[in-house]
This record gives structure tokens, C-alpha cells and sequence, in this order.
């Protein structure tokens, strides 16, 4: 056994995975080798023969409670992953010989040692692992649970920010009559704070948080209670940010300029979010400054602000956009955790 396996097995563990030995050793010695990897000398241990004398339904009732099936066949391990597929758990198979091959096979995840592995459990598996070191498997479920992190966070860029644009447009419509910002404006934050900066965090490795926080993430706690408070936490600080701008700049000027002050401070705020986020990342801060760039082109051109029925802004208005969206974002970061605790 190598040094390595016990606290891989832990780290597995803290993430959810439920291990199971099976092998067609003696059960004594299957018991002692499970024992030193999981630190844990009270183990459910039966045999191959025990289970054939099981209905399919006993065998799903036994189990859950199972740590060590010795004396197994390859026709049993195909039974077992069978029973396991049946209780609604998703499976992954590792091993290295002929006779693991059809489990390997049948398992939603099939997973081959490749440097002692036979060919047909290599052919067999979707995933070879060619140093056969537990620690490799690990580096693999990180990588694949950083995914759906990084999936949550361009869900909230796309789904929060929208709702704070919604907000702002309500209740500036509440208070005016009309909406602050028009169709086409509207279409330009889109295309500015949607596209590239969401591809950029969906693609992006999550580096900032460590590996225990990234082995947490998954279908269910990504997408459930966090995914809510990140949506409601951008929501929020969008709708704050463009709507201070939107005020301020109308004490001050026209009602084109307030409307082209909250169009900024809208998009400010979003990408200063993004960049929250996505920390140092290259790509994030590319997309970002990227859209930050192409937003002044737009107001600062006068035909083509015109188009957008914006109109060039000075250092005044400039001012008022850049603030408003800081301090939304400072405020945002400061009520996080109380959005956080509400989610929960």
C-alpha cells in the first residue's frame, strides 16, 4: 500500500465519496488493507458467495452499510455496480485487470491504473491513470467539481446582472414615467458584461479557492443555496450602483447625460463584480478591460454614441459612473455575508 492512499482516501472522503474495496482476496486481507487506508477497524466486510445468496433488493438494502467485499468475481462486480447504479449513486470503477474490465465498463465513471493495468482494462475505462496513483484521482475531481464553480459564478454574472438591470429599469420607470435606459442601451450592457466576461469565468480554473472549498462543489451545492446568493448579491449591487449614478447624475445635467452616467456606472459595476471574481486570472481581466474599453469607445464617439442615444461624457460624469459603481461594489462585498447567511 503507498503512503499516499490514506489521506487520499480522506481527502475523497471529505468530498462526498463513499469508498468501497472489492477484491478477490481473502476477506481478512481485504479487511486489514481497508483498514489501514481508511483508518477505521470497525468495517462491514461479506464475501462474493454471501452476496449470490442475496434477491436484488436485499442486496440494494445491504449495501449501503458495505466496506469490503472480498472474494468477488468479475460477474459479481458488475452485480455490484449494478445494485449501487439502481439506488441512485453515481459510480466510479477503478482497477487494473481482465477481470475488472465489465465493471470498469458498466461504471458511470470506469477509471484504469494504466502502468500495471492490462489492456482491456485500459480500453475499457474512460479515464487511465498512468502514474496509478490515488492522488491523481483526486487532481481530476478537483479540476471537474472547480467546473461547476466556475459555472455558478457565470450563471450569477448572467442571471444576477440581468435582474439588477430589470430592477434599475422598474424603479427608475416608478420614479419617471419612463425607463432610464432605452432597448439599445440595454442590448449594449448585454453584450458587454454577458458575453465575454462570462466565457471568460466558465472557462477559467477558480485558483483563489483552496482544494477542500473546490472538493465541496458539485451539481447540488453549486447550483442550490450558493448559486441563489450570488445571483441575489450582483442583483443587488448592480441595482445600487446604476441607480446612485442615475440620481446623481441627474441633480447635475441633462437627462441623456444621466441616462449615458447610469449606462456606465451599470456596466462599471458589473465588470468590477467580474473581476471580484475572477481575481487575476488573464483571461477574466482581458474580457473585462476589454469591455470596459469598448463601453468608452462607444460613449466618447459621438456619432456612435448617438446611435446608443448617449452622449459624451467629461470628468464630471466619468466621476459620478466610476464612484458609484466602486461603491456599490465595496458595499456589495461588505453585505455578502448577510446575503449569504439569508441563503442558507
Amino acid at each position: 500500500m503507498r503512503d499516499g492512499a490514506p489521506p487520499a482516501a480522506a481527502k475523497l472522503r471529505e468530498a462526498g465519496v463513499r469508498i468501497v474495496m472489492i477484491t478477490g482476496d481473502h476477506p481478512a486481507t481485504g479487511e486489514a488493507i481497508a483498514g489501514e487506508v481508511s483508518g477505521d477497524d470497525d468495517l462491514t466486510v461479506v464475501t462474493g458467495s454471501r452476496l449470490d445468496e442475496l434477491a436484488d433488493d436485499e442486496l440494494d438494502a445491504l449495501l449501503p452499510s458495505v466496506d469490503v467485499v472480498a472474494r468477488c468475481t468479475p460477474a459479481q462486480k458488475v452485480r455490484i455496480i449494478e445494485a449501487y447504479q439502481r439506488l441512485g449513486r453515481v459510480v466510479a470503477m477503478t482497477g487494473d485487470g481482465a477481470n475488472d474490465a465489465p465493471a470498469i465498463r458498466l461504471a458511470d465513471v470506469g477509471i484504469a491504473l494504466g502502468r500495471r493495468g492490462t489492456p482491456a482494462a485500459r480500453a475499457a475505462a474512460d479515464l487511465v491513470v498512468t502514474d496509478d496513483r490515488l492522488e491523481t484521482i483526486i487532481s481530476a475531481l478537483v479540476e471537474g467539481r472547480a467546473m461547476w464553480a466556475s459555472v455558478r459564478e457565470a450563471l450569477a454574472i448572467l442571471l444576477g446582472g440581468n435582474l439588477g438591470e430589470i430592477a434599475f429599469s422598474v424603479l427608475g420607470s416608478a420614479l419617471t414615467g419612463r425607463s432610464p435606459l432605452t432597448a439599445r442601451q440595454l442590448l449594449l450592457v448585454n453584450l458587454l458584461t454577458d458575453l465575454a466576461p462570462a466565457l471568460a469565468i466558465a472557462l477559467s480554473l477558480p485558483a483563489r479557492e483552496s482544494v477542500p472549498d473546490l472538493l465541496r462543489e458539485g451539481p447540488s451545492s453549486s447550483l442550490g443555496s450558493a448559486l441563489t446568493k450570488d445571483i441575489t448579491a450582483r442583483a443587488i449591487t448592480t441595482t445600487l450602483g446604476a441607480t446612485a449614478a442615475w440620481t446623481a447624475a441627474r441633480l447635475t445635467g441633462r437627462s441623456r447625460r444621466a441616462s449615458t452616467v447610469a449606462l456606465a456606472a451599470l456596466v462599471g459595476t458589473q465588470l468590477g463584480q467580474t473581476l471580484v471574481t475572477g481575481g487575476l486570472d488573464r483571461s477574466v481581466l482581458a474580457a473585462s478591460l476589454g469591455s470596459a474599453a469598448a463601453l468608452g469607445a462607444v460613449i466618447q464617439t459621438p456619432g456612435v454614441s448617438r446611435f446608443f442615444g448617449c452622449t459624451p461624457l467629461g470628468p464630471v460624469g466619468w466621476g459620478i459612473a466610476l464612484s458609484s459603481a466602486t461603491a456599490a461594489n465595496v458595499l456589495g462585498l461588505v453585505l455578502n455575508p448577510l446575503v449569504t447567511r439569508r441563503a442558507e
